[in-house]
């Protein structure tokens, strides 16, 4: 992916349930681990944001 091109990633919230350590189903693992992945990622600027079930934005650098 070029500079400047973005990346949109829906239902990223997944409920609120993303937030609650007590759901360990496959699912919210995953979403919760790529919004991890994503923030942790110096390659990018994220902004998570809390439209309807949660849209994350990742602008690569």
């Amino acid at each position: 992916m070029r500079s400047g091109g973005l990346i949109v990633v829906d239902n990223a919230l997944w409920g609120g349930q993303v937030m609650d350590s007590s759901f360990t189903d496959a699912d919210t693992v995953a979403i919760r681990n790529l919004n991890e992945k994503i923030r942790d990622d110096e390659r990018v600027d994220a902004s998570l944001l809390s439209v309807g079930d949660g849209v994350y934005l990742a602008r690569k650098r």
